[in-house]
């Protein structure tokens, strides 16, 4: 497949690169918060504009700001997005004058080489730009993109001028590809190594990673091909209680990771082994159960423990005594700094979803269902003995099953549990939770 050509917004914080983003793309997946710093990764997505199609990525702001700890983290990332890029597009804010490091900044990358568009945002009305418009044209610019990303003015323009500046040749939009990436969710509490389990699984360090709580704001994707099969990993803001997160950015990070989850294909809960499983751990597992998505639970930085004194299955246990609501998903031992086991992520996250998405044609369920009733006998709640008619599956991710009871009242919990465990077994429905709907026939 042809690599896309790389269009960067780049740009000081809060001249609405983000919101750019989202308008250009079509659709709203880059956060977009009134406080500046939103955005510390760098977050691409493909997008097309008529025939031509490009890695749209939205940076975070190249110059600090006074509650931003890893300014220059951040900084760093952007002007390596910058230096990469097929075309540059560097933002101003309309509202106000340059301010002398944006132009040193431009200089910086007009003589990086790189193809480069003008665009000054916010400019909300042609009153505005015809009166305002001398300011931005002194760095020398004579084709300068006045526009206002947040109502929609003069995007058209900016649009027809990325693609004429986009290197000939290109890919032209086309069919998508034939196989769609396999959305992986990483999830889990601050600082458990989310980010650099992405880092490690991608061979690079394309996601800033630090010791500061709350790191990674906006939810990022990666793709990545493992022996031709592409999955999108999406890193994802660490998940804590609203009520203890005080930044505004974090607190719409959080909300954007829980939709994470129930948009994932798959969703991989990475726990901390210095401090695990967490009452909050075991609300993210929650999270991921109501979800109905497929799970994997992913025990990182094994390589800070003792294996003589440690025995995995013992761990294993303490996981499971307190998620044992979610013991149908596998459980890995690894390390993002050494890499152990990393790619066995993407292998078992493969099989699960394979698992939810299962069909079983309903001669096959009865089948099973005789043979457990044998077995088994049924019992409803208050004792009773209980008649079950008839099965079949109703849906996949998750695996859904109607249950036809010939009998009036609920079944027992502790005999639909040994149900739903049979039929796991039964169908290798490994990674993936069940839902079970029965209904008196």
């Amino acid at each position: 497949m042809a690599k896309l050509p790389r269009v960067v917004i780049v740009g000081f914080p809060n001249v609405g690169k983000s919101t750019l983003f989202n308008r250009i793309l079509g659709r709203r997946k880059s956060l977009v918060h009134s406080d500046p710093g939103m955005t510390r990764d760098s977050l691409a997505a493909e997008c097309s504009l008529g025939d031509r199609r490009f890695t749209l990525v939205d940076t975070g702001g190249l110059f600090g700001v006074a509650d931003e700890p890893l300014s220059d983290k951040v900084r760093e990332r952007a002007l390596a997005e910058a230096a990469a890029a097929d075309l540059v597009l560097f933002v101003l804010d309309g509202k106000r004058d340059i301010a002398p490091a944006e132009e040193d900044l431009y200089l910086r990358l007009k003589r990086g080489g790189r193809p480069l568009l003008l665009v000054v945002n916010k400019f909300d009305s042609p009153v505005q730009e015809e009166s305002a418009t001398a300011e931005y044209y002194r760095l020398g610019e004579t084709d300068i993109h006045f526009v206002s990303a947040e109502h929609k003015l003069n995007i058209g323009a900016l649009e027809e001028a990325i693609a004429a500046a986009l290197p000939p040749g290109g890919p032209a939009a086309g069919p998508a590809p034939a196989e769609e990436p396999l959305r992986i969710a990483i999830v889990g509490r601050t600082n458990v190594g989310k980010s650099s389990l992405v880092n490690r699984l991608v061979g690079e360090e394309r996601l800033i990673v630090s010791e500061i709580p709350g790191t990674t704001r906006d939810s990022t994707d990666t793709l990545i091909v493992r022996d031709g099969r592409p999955f999108c990993l999406v890193d994802t803001a660490g998940i804590r209680r609203l009520a203890a997160t005080e930044d505004g950015r974090e607190k719409a990070g959080i909300v954007r990771a829980k939709a994470n989850i129930r948009q994932a294909d798959v969703v991989c809960l990475v726990l901390d082994v210095q401090e695990f499983p967490t009452r909050q751990d075991a609300r993210i597992a929650q999270l991921a159960l109501e979800s109905g998505r497929p799970l994997v639970l992913v025990l990182n930085k094994w390589d800070l423990v003792d294996k003589d004194a440690v025995r995995p299955d013992a761990v294993r246990e303490r996981v499971f005594r307190k998620l044992g609501f979610v013991s149908y998903a596998p459980l890995l031992l690894v390390s993002a700094r050494t890499g152990q086991r990393l790619v066995k992520i993407l292998d078992t996250a493969e099989q699960v979803y394979h698992s939810a998405t299962i069909r079983i044609e309903t001669s096959r369920l009865n089948e099973f269902l005789a043979r457990t009733v044998e077995a088994q006998p049924p019992r409803l709640k208050n004792g009773a003995r209980a008649k079950l008619r008839y099965m079949t599956q109703k849906g996949v991710l998750p695996p859904a099953f109607i249950l036809f009871l010939g009998s009036r009242g609920p079944l027992a919990p502790s005999y639909e549990k040994y149900f739903l465990d049979a039929l796991r077994r039964e169908y290798g429905l490994s990674g993936t939770p069940i839902r079970l709907i029965v209904r008196t026939s």
